[in-house]
């Protein structure tokens, strides 16, 4: 076997963005040329990295525990960091030989793999301890039953987003794949099929032909009346579909990579971040732009809008800039994270903006008063995402308090009360970094999405683990329909995932 630097920059380009770093991934692929290689990526299976490293490992191990005769002894298991340490393999070595003399010449075990027994036997509760906790969850939810799981097969990488349409069970997803997909389930069928999916192919012009573009979809949104998906590649283009798959107009301004986008809440601008530092607001029906916005000093990574002119973004450069449409100078500039920041939500009112960022804080401002209201440091990672919790659950339940819920690298997902100021829930049984957290439309729930391939459905009121799913890739992220009786799950392996709540 052998490989090229070209393959070998690819496979750390792949892992970095299965891993979440899709930025450093972005920037790592320009200065390593990745989209002038001839690598096919979509043969190229999830985790291939991984895989070969642990093949490595397991070859390394083998070659220790293979005896003179040929025959093969157990040896402990190497970490990556040993099997590079030649003195650690050469002390595994002689440790596997002394093995073998003690046994052929009957003798007594050594006192050290005495005490490594009582280490196994520790381990072994050890485990049991921590099977029991992932089986609890503060209030024993149960899998989801198979036939409550559909599993959508189509992508041919991964999936990094998924949103359901907010007037029809039709479900968006947006793939590594250079397409973009609409599954429609409005009835699956008994076989666990969508009915159809439409493939949103993501092309460029070159010599006069439309050739795939090669660059994933990483970001997409419905408008409101759910007629019009528009979806944002790292081809620097983001482009405007109907329901039935027709290109509808490419918006092509920015120089590079768009991170995130939204549609205003009226669905008659489109708003676009991107990795040049500009924001956009976007004509829907002209597809012509409106306004740049050049405040950042570095990469625009989220954008959100206030109402249907005002919007906020934050970048990598640490700040939030508040902006309006019309405006040739922010309203309003925000400062006081310490790394980049990730995310940013308007709560329900329009009225406290909140952020999250790398230095492992949630922040959250007032525009009025122009000001920091909250800075919430219980996480001991970076924080990926945050949501608010929806406005009907409060006008319907007034003493209901207003929630935020945000999803750490830390494994764990906090749901914060505002009014009070503090952390109200700490649900805690992933165990890899958590990517996605969605209230339901009720906001009696939340579910969460981890790369330890599952999808967790918590109680708001009890903390309770109501609900929960083990796919087969890590999971990049959770959304509910616009009933509150479904969720779909977008996964790194390709696959795309519905959980069924209706009558649980």
């Amino acid at each position: 076997m052998s490989f090229s630097s070209d393959e070998v920059n690819f496979l750390v380009f792949r892992y970095l963005q299965e891993s979440g770093y899709l930025h450093s991934a972005y920037l790592f692929g320009v200065e390593s040329h990745i989209s002038s290689t001839n690598i096919n990526g979509s043969m190229v299976p999830p985790a291939a990295l991984l895989q070969i490293i642990q093949k490595g490992l397991q070859y390394t191990e083998a070659e220790i525990s293979i005896g003179d005769g040929g025959s093969e002894r157990v040896v402990e298991s190497l970490s990556l960091i040993d099997s590079v340490m030649p003195e650690v393999v050469d002390m595994r070595k002689k440790q596997v030989a002394e093995a073998e003399r003690n046994r052929r010449g009957g003798g007594r075990m050594k006192p050290e793999a005495h005490n490594g027994g009582e280490d196994d036997h520790s381990n072994h509760h050890q485990a049991v301890a921590m099977d029991a906790e992932s089986s609890g969850g503060g209030g024993g939810g149960g899998y989801f039953p198979a036939n409550r799981v559909t599993v959508l097969r189509g992508h041919e990488s991964e999936v990094f987003i998924c949103a359901w349409n907010p007037k029809t069970d039709l479900l968006a997803s947006g793939s590594g794949d250079s397409t973009a997909r609409i599954w429609d389930a409005t009835d699956l069928a008994s076989a666990g099929e969508a009915k159809k999916q439409l493939v949103l192919k993501h092309c460029i012009s070159k010599g006069g032909l439309d050739v795939p573009s090669n660059k994933d979809v990483t970001s997409l949104d419905w408008n409101c009346d759910g007629n019009r998906l528009a979806t944002g590649s790292y081809d620097g283009f983001a482009r405007l579909w109907s329901t039935d798959g027709t290109l509808l107009c490419t918006l092509g301004q920015h120089k590079g990579p768009i991170f995130a986008l939204k549609w205003n809440k009226a669905g008659t601008c489109v708003l676009s971040a991107g990795v040049d530092k500009t924001t956009i607001i976007w004509d829907a029906i002209s597809g012509q732009a409106q306004q740049q916005f050049s405040f950042h000093t570095a990469p625009a990574l989220d954008v959100d809008w206030k109402d249907n002119e005002t919007f906020a973004s934050c970048s990598t450069d640490q700040s939030i800039q508040v902006c309006r449409l019309g405006s040739d100078s922010p309203i309003k500039t925000f400062r006081g994270h310490s790394n980049e920041v990730n995310a940013i939500k308007w709560d329900p009112r329009g009225q406290l903006l909140a952020s999250c960022s790398d230095d492992m804080t949630l922040k959250l401002w007032s525009v009025d008063r122009g000001s920091l209201v909250h800075d919430f440091k219980a996480h001991q990672k970076e924080i990926y995402t945050i949501k608010w919790s929806p406005t009907g659950y409060n006008t319907r339940n007034p003493n209901a308090n207003l929630y935020l819920a945000s999803a750490s690298f830390d494994a764990t997902v906090r749901l914060w009360d505002v009014e009070a100021g503090a952390c109200a829930q700490v649900f805690c049984n992933h165990r890899e970094p958590v990517y996605s957290v969605a209230f339901s439309p009720c906001g009696r729930y939340l579910a969460s999405g981890s790369f330890d391939k599952c999808v967790h459905i918590w109680s708001i009121e009890s903390g309770t683990l109501v609900h929960k799913y083990q796919g087969t890739g890590g999971i990049f992220e959770v959304c509910w329909n616009s009933t509150g009786d479904r969720v779909g799950a977008s996964a790194a392996d390709g696959t795309v995932v519905i959980l069924d709540l209706r009558m649980m």
